[in-house]
């Protein structure tokens, strides 16, 4: 499953007040060899994803074990919550349960530093957060576009989440430094903790 097949299009829904920004976190034609994106750009995106306050913890949480504990429990309760009220078909409450079911997984290996493999798993996350907010839309070709006209900052948070799950970033999470991979990372739990 995919969130968005059409990048082209993905592009182009990006605000043009935010294209700058949003393509300097995640370039359209990939990164250069050995290059990816700096803490600076991960932080201007969390100023135009609304983070506001948050997006200084996010800086506080790179440096302290004890700050990120608690966004880590703070990201599960909110996301448990926000997964358990979501209404789904009687159908789909297994894939309510899978979920839920993942989240552990994946604070454990942020806490044992495994952070290229906990990027990726949220990138699988968030497809599956999006097939339950959004159903079906969340494999059409302009998802993103879709989530753009809801509200700037959830068409930012749902682009990021579909850049996650792109060939091109697999590949660079692969090599690239854990400080970065781990800002990256908290970048969507921020706005997941307060979402």
């Amino acid at each position: 499953m995919a969130m968005l097949s059409n990048p082209e299009l993905a592009k182009k829904a990006i605000p043009k007040e935010y294209r700058n920004i949003a393509l300097g976190l995640f370039p359209h034609d990939g990164y250069p060899k050995g290059k990816g994106p700096t803490i600076n750009q991960i932080l201007s995106f969390g100023k135009i994803l609304g983070l506001g306050a948050d997006n200084k913890r996010l800086l506080s949480t790179l440096k302290s074990s004890s700050e990120l504990d608690k966004l880590l429990q703070s990201f599960q309760n909110n996301l448990d919550l926000l997964i358990q009220k979501t209404w789904v078909e009687k159908s789909e409450e297994i894939r309510k349960e899978n979920l839920l079911d993942r989240l552990p997984a994946f604070i454990s290996r942020i806490e044992q530093e495994k952070y290229s493999e906990a990027l990726e798993e949220f990138g699988t996350i968030l497809e599956e957060l999006s097939w339950l907010f959004f159903g079906v839309q969340s494999q059409k070709d302009d998802f993103t576009e879709y989530t753009f006209r809801i509200d700037n900052e959830i068409g930012l948070f749902w682009w990021y989440g579909n850049q996650l799950c792109n060939t091109q970033t697999k590949e660079w999470i692969k090599r690239t430094d854990k400080e970065i991979l781990k800002a990256m990372l908290l970048l969507g739990i921020c706005y997941l903790t307060n979402f």
